[in-house]
């Protein structure tokens, strides 16, 4: 059963929101960079953006778990689709925690791939690492959908 409490909906909603928004305008932020800066550009405003992103979306993130929790507690009035929202719950987290790595070891690939232009083996390694990322942020965005429509579906039964 879904407990009712205003300030924690509140949280809950202003939480996701940030995560949901956060993923969108990475997408966004990125697709432009991408067009517009060169590619030492594009690694410097990357790194900053990923720290100040790894507070606020790690933050978001896990006060909107937190909160879901707090308003489905306890785990034996769980239904099957709450059992599914924590699992998508905990696999966003690792997914996230991944993410961000990579994203670290991307920072370092590119670095290096700018001051040595001519290897070409590393140059496969930075699109392997893109691919990656890419496949990484889908994953986030796929589950994070599906915890929205069983959120949705957990509040309007």
């Amino acid at each position: 059963m879904l407990t009712t409490s205003t300030p924690l909906v509140a949280v809950e909603l202003v939480a996701a929101s940030i995560w949901v928004g956060s993923l969108v305008c990475l997408a966004v932020v990125t697709a432009a960079a991408r067009r517009v800066l060169d590619t030492p550009s594009q690694v410097a405003l990357f790194r900053a953006v990923g720290r100040r992103y790894g507070l606020v979306g790690t933050t978001a993130l896990l006060v909107a778990i937190g909160a879901g929790l707090a308003l489905s507690w306890p785990p034996a009035a769980w239904s099957p689709i709450t059992d599914w929202a924590v699992a998508l719950a905990g696999l966003l987290v690792i997914a996230s925690g991944v993410g961000m790595a990579q994203a670290r070891a991307m920072t370092r690939l590119r670095r290096q791939a700018t001051s040595a232009p001519e290897d070409q083996g590393l140059a496969v390694t930075v699109r392997r690492g893109r691919l990656l990322a890419n496949m990484l942020r889908g994953l986030m965005a796929a589950v994070t959908l599906a915890i929205v429509v069983l959120a949705a579906q957990i509040i309007t039964h």
